[in-house]
């Protein structure tokens, strides 16, 4: 049987042409209320994000390492979800729910390589804050501008190469069987679902590079935050404990939910891989953590509050 969007070659193994997304089409009565919710979302990631992107640039009590790391997360966060939520809104509000073989790809490439980016970006974050709490007199020497720099290029850079030879090898392998994608955008493990054969080299490869981008950066937070905390029980004064907990908390909560949801989706064994599941656990990474993300940052710290209000006077007088 030949599905549609594909040819069959000799050797048996299909040639894609596209595939099919089928993403929430199993709940039809509920089309029009998901492109309502995620409309919403979306509009408050753009707006949310790019104010603290706005205030970070144009405060000058917001100059220091700590916000401009923050203000990359906030421009890359409005990337990351630009690559998935655009496509998921057309697909709820229109039944073609196909996507050319190439469109998949460059759309997993750069999902793939702004996850990266985004695990890389909250480890300078905690070594910004390791810095500045275990090694305070030093840390305008050590966290110079020029280090920041540094710090951000390699993050948004490093993933780069690694993922291009990986998106290549998987879409590149033999194809067979259906072009349906049981997901609402092409992310890896649906598509390795329909490569053709034994996929052990291709599960191998996503282990390992998971380890790469995921486990070993969160590990490196993990040990930040234990020397953060050690130094933090030592401080002599309350509320000097306290103003320290409150510098990090915010970061951690972004990290531990950004992280949990990504290493069960891309860490499990494949025998424990549900489709429900993994739809719910993506949802919750590419799409909630980032409406969260501005939410955390400004309602949890005072500083961006006072500079979120001086900036919103300073646009309403205008």
């Amino acid at each position: 049987m030949e599905f549609p969007g594909q040819n069959i070659s000799q050797d048996n193994h299909t040639t894609l042409e596209e595939f099919t997304l089928i993403g929430f089409s199993d709940i039809p009565n509920l089309q029009g209320l998901l492109f309502a919710v995620f409309l919403i979302l979306y509009i408050i990631i753009l707006m949310g994000n790019s104010l603290i992107i706005m205030i970070t640039k144009v405060d000058p009590s917001l100059q220091t390492p700590m916000y401009f790391f923050i203000g990359n997360f906030s421009v890359l966060e409005i990337c990351y979800v630009s690559v998935t939520l655009p496509r998921l809104l057309t697909d709820l509000c229109g039944q073609n729910r196909k996507i050319s073989f190439l469109a998949c790809a460059v759309q997993m490439y750069f999902f793939l390589i702004l996850g990266a980016t985004e695990c890389f970006i909250l480890t300078a974050m905690a070594y910004d804050r390791y810095v500045a709490i275990c090694n305070p007199l030093l840390y305008p020497v050590i966290m110079n501008n020029r280090l920041c720099i540094q710090l951000a290029v390699a993050c948004w850079t490093a993933s780069i190469p690694v993922y291009t030879g990986f998106t290549a090898i998987l879409f590149t392998s033999p194809f067979c069987g259906s072009n349906q994608l049981n997901h609402f955008f092409c992310d890896v493990p649906p598509v390795v679902q329909l490569v053709c054969g034994d996929t052990f080299i291709l599960e191998m490869l996503t282990y390992v590079i998971a380890a790469l981008v995921v486990t070993i950066p969160f590990f490196l937070i993990l040990v930040s935050y234990v020397k953060i905390i050690s130094t933090i029980l030592k401080l002599p004064s309350a509320s000097g404990r306290a103003k320290a907990f409150s510098t990090c908390s915010s970061h951690l909560m972004v990290v531990t939910l950004f992280f949990g949801s990504g290493i069960i989706v891309y860490m499990k064994p494949k025998s424990t891989h549900s489709t429900g599941m993994d739809k719910f656990f993506s949802l919750f990474y590419t799409i909630l953590i980032p409406v969260f993300n501005p939410i955390i940052y400004c309602l949890r710290n005072k500083d961006v509050m006072v500079a979120l209000g001086k900036f919103l006077q300073k646009w309403i007088l205008l």
